[in-house]
């Protein structure tokens, strides 16, 4: 497969967005966990654009406006109308006081702290301050970021997030902002698919940013939402494809699963589907990466990068020959389920 094979995040009042089957996620070089010099940030940028990528995903987030930052110099390279970008609202960047600053889990950053809003003013305040930091006069596609209980903590403030979304105009400011061409695509990123399934209900949305959560390992989105995604027309980008680590390092002792220690029933399943794929000469990652695409309504995978070497290597991934009988293998072994789409032939 090579990442310039171009699907569409369908949209439905104006222009389809089209999307490499690779695009390159910029939680990293937000300074995810450690700092990453500028200079390895614009080489994992342009070896991506070199190597054909041409979605890239951002956020305010991701470092308080740092990865923005870095994709605005890189964009300007590339010229704006030959990539498609997503960006995010729901986190507001508020100047503090050095002791307020809520870095999360970004190292090194701007002297900001985070404001959640999801209202009408939130959401056209958060994308008029990504246009100003990317340097951009629009994204393509604009999501929703972490109303999910992941996220926000608990079942009920999750649910508190999404009324004011819907109740608070942030819902309708989106509308409108596709509605005026202003972004050709709406939609969330998030880390559950519970709560794409609920704003499903709720409103009219093009696709779902969803992290970790169609995998190797798991495969319960298959049970309503994905099917309802295939049913409704809405595409899904598809990151943290290797659940935060132990998909691509194997079960090591140390292997990290949804940002933790592996639990030990994580760990002997991965090694049993370790097992099989060394059967047929096929790394663990690159399974992992190609898995996901099999489903119709994934449209795109994004694994992240912070160096050149990094995203030359996801690239080989994604061009790894795997036959088709490691699928049907891992479905007898009840490691991947049997309703599982498979991506033979890809």
């Amino acid at each position: 497969m090579k990442v310039e094979d171009t699907v569409l995040l369908n949209n439905r009042t104006a222009r389809p967005v089209p999307l490499t089957r690779m695009g390159f996620g910029g939680a990293p070089l937000g300074n995810l966990y450690r700092k990453v010099e500028e200079s390895d940030a614009q080489a994992a940028l342009q070896a991506a654009y070199d190597a054909g990528i041409r979605y890239f995903d951002t956020a305010p987030q991701y470092g308080l406006g740092i990865s923005e930052a870095r994709f605005g110099k890189a964009i300007e390279r590339f010229g704006r109308d030959n990539v498609q970008l997503s960006t995010k609202i729901g986190r507001l960047l508020v100047d503090c006081e050095p002791h307020e600053v809520t870095p999360e889990a970004f190292v090194e950053v701007p002297q900001k702290r985070i404001v959640f809003d999801y209202t009408y003013d939130g959401v056209m305040r958060s994308y008029e301050a990504s246009q100003e930091r990317i340097g951009v006069a629009h994204a393509d596609i604009l999501l929703v970021h972490d109303v999910d209980v992941f996220s926000q903590g608990s079942q009920e403030a999750s649910d508190a997030k999404v009324r004011e979304l819907f109740d608070e105009g942030g819902y309708r400011a989106l509308s409108e902002l596709r509605d005026a061409g202003e972004v050709a695509a709406i939609g969330a990123g998030v880390n559950e698919w519970q709560v794409c399934e609920k704003l499903l209900g709720l409103g009219d949305f093009d696709g779902f940013l969803l992290a970790g959560r169609y995998t190797l390992l798991e495969q319960e989105a298959l049970d309503s939402f994905l099917p309802l995604c295939v049913k409704r027309d809405v595409g899904i980008i598809l990151g943290g494809p290797y659940n935060s680590g132990i998909l691509a390092t194997g079960a090591i002792p140390g292997a990290k699963y949804n940002y933790a220690d592996a639990p030990e029933p994580i760990l002997d399943r991965v090694r049993r589907i370790e097992a099989v794929c060394a059967e047929h000469g096929v790394p663990l990652i690159a399974a992992a990466l190609r898995f996901v695409l099999g489903h119709p309504a994934v449209k795109t995978v994004i694994p992240g990068a912070v160096s050149a070497a990094e995203v030359e290597a996801n690239v080989a991934l994604l061009r790894t020959d795997i036959p088709a009988q490691l699928w049907t293998d891992l479905q007898s072994g009840g490691l991947i389920r049997p309703d599982a789409p498979l991506p033979a032939g890809l």
